[in-house]
């Protein structure tokens, strides 16, 4: 059987400002800011007051529903603020660096003799548990259940997003030694897909079965070559880990130390100079957005992650704790007189009534975040199955979730989805309807009523 997975549906968006292959020292953060909302269903629980003087690598909060469940620092310094919302909710947790970083000594940890138990346990003590996320419901993993298989996707399609065979290259060993404890926390396969014609050091690791992929987006989900590959069904549960986490992991179980480094993309229309950063995770924005990015009183829209499944931060935001991607493109706030009755040629369409970027398919475009057009009632259209290559019914399992049907919700595929699924779906959509935040009030239902 080939390993070769070749997707047909789908949509690739091509825009302008992709990042030059060159990587720079951002400015150091002095601040870093850890949101709990980043891990959808956690409810923290916080160690480190406000005041506390932490080391990188050091407990900040675990879950309180899974106790075992640890966040770390990534950096060494002070905890100045702690953010509070309704009900004391913690909101964030406010961060200020050391000049010079301290680490957390966890120890060399010996790989060949170690079981899954004892991987386990030492990955939920350091902090790193929070990188291994979980199908069904798309949330960190229960480490109580097994794993039929886990999956990562070295293979990146959305737009405007890092290339992984540039950011990964040197982390070789790294690599090797995540893959090859995950390969111990699952008595199936650990699953690793690449480009077809990439060049990635995860197409060289041992111990996983290799995938390529070729095709337009959404090709590079880890959700689509699930769905190629070994479905999700009831009872079932995969875990996945991204590329880029994996070296985090695999630098904490060879140095012993939790270092929460990321290359960064900077991209979009409206940058300067697009290319790569060295930074942590949580670190201010501003430190990659302006220095030499954008001016201050620019009009656009800064996003942490790509452009159809992003976060929108605010000019003093933090990157966000999954994303090695920020996207800087126009705000979409002026209104085209007559746009809707006249024929388009600088925008992405999969229709061809007055629109026309059918004929160039390789033209890059200047998008802005304008909708171009309202909220409306779903519109039955056969635009979804063009842009979906699930195995799943899109529009039914849309509404399924809307009139929160528990059991249509099952019968269609639930358990395998995650709001990243839907972007495309969410960006060709007539009606404008929020699909991700449909799916993701979906899942969230699920999990309170089945578990």
């Amino acid at each position: 059987m080939s390993n070769d997975i070749r997707i047909k549906k789908g949509l690739d968006i091509k825009l302008k400002g992709e990042a030059e292959k060159t990587v720079e020292q951002a400015i150091i953060s002095n601040y870093y800011t850890i949101r709990p909302e980043d891990f959808h269903g956690v409810i923290p629980k916080l160690v480190a007051k406000e005041g506390a003087l932490v080391k990188a690598g050091d407990t900040l909060f675990y879950d309180k529903s899974h106790e075992a469940i640890t966040f770390s620092s990534p950096v060494s310094g002070k905890v100045i603020e702690v953010l509070r919302g309704p009900k004391r909710r913690i909101d964030a947790i406010k961060l200020e660096a050391d000049k010079t970083q301290v680490y957390l000594d966890h120890g060399k940890f010996d790989l060949n003799g170690a079981t899954a138990e004892s991987i386990k346990a030492h990955l939920l003590a350091t902090g790193c548990w929070p990188f291994v996320k979980q199908r069904p419901y798309d949330v960190i993993a229960n480490p109580n259940k097994l794993p039929k298989a886990i999956f990562v996707s070295g293979y990146a399609s959305a737009p405007l997003t890092a290339d992984l065979d540039f950011t990964l290259q040197g982390k070789e060993a790294e690599l090797q030694a995540a893959i090859t404890a995950l390969t111990k926390l699952t008595e199936g396969k650990v699953h690793v897909s690449v480009g077809k014609n990439s060049n990635s050091p995860l197409a060289n690791v041992s111990g996983a079965t290799i995938h390529k992929v070729s095709g337009p987006h959404p090709s590079g989900n880890v959700g689509t070559q699930i769905n190629k590959i070994d479905p999700v069904n009831k009872g079932e549960v995969v875990w996945t880990v991204n590329p880029q986490d994996l070296v985090i992991i695999g630098e904490l179980l060879l140095k012993g130390k939790f270092n929460a480094e990321r290359i960064v993309a900077l991209v979009g229309s409206s940058v300067e100079k697009p290319r790569y950063f060295v930074t942590k995770i949580a670190s201010e924005a501003a430190t990659m957005v302006y220095d030499k990015g954008i001016s201050k009183d620019a009009n656009a829209r800064i996003i942490s992650g790509n452009v159809l499944s992003g976060k929108q931060i605010q000019p003093d935001g933090c990157l966000d704790y999954y994303s090695n991607v920020i996207t800087v493109i126009p705000e979409g706030d002026d209104y085209e007189l007559f746009g809707w009755n006249k024929p388009v040629f600088n925008k992405i369409s999969t229709s061809r009534a007055m629109t026309f970027s059918w004929l160039n398919p390789k033209k890059k475009y200047d998008l802005n975040t304008n909708t171009n057009g309202e909220h409306r009632a779903f519109v039955t259209t056969g635009t979804y199955e063009e842009v979906f290559p699930l195995d799943i019914y899109p529009m039914q399992i849309l509404k399924a979730c809307l009139y929160q049907d528990l059991d249509e919700m099952e019968a269609l595929g639930m358990y395998e989805v995650a709001p990243e699924d839907f972007a495309l779906t969410e960006f060709v959509c007539v009606s404008k309807q929020p699909h991700q935040k449909i799916i993701r009030a979906g899942l969230d239902l699920m999990l309170k009523e089945i578990g």
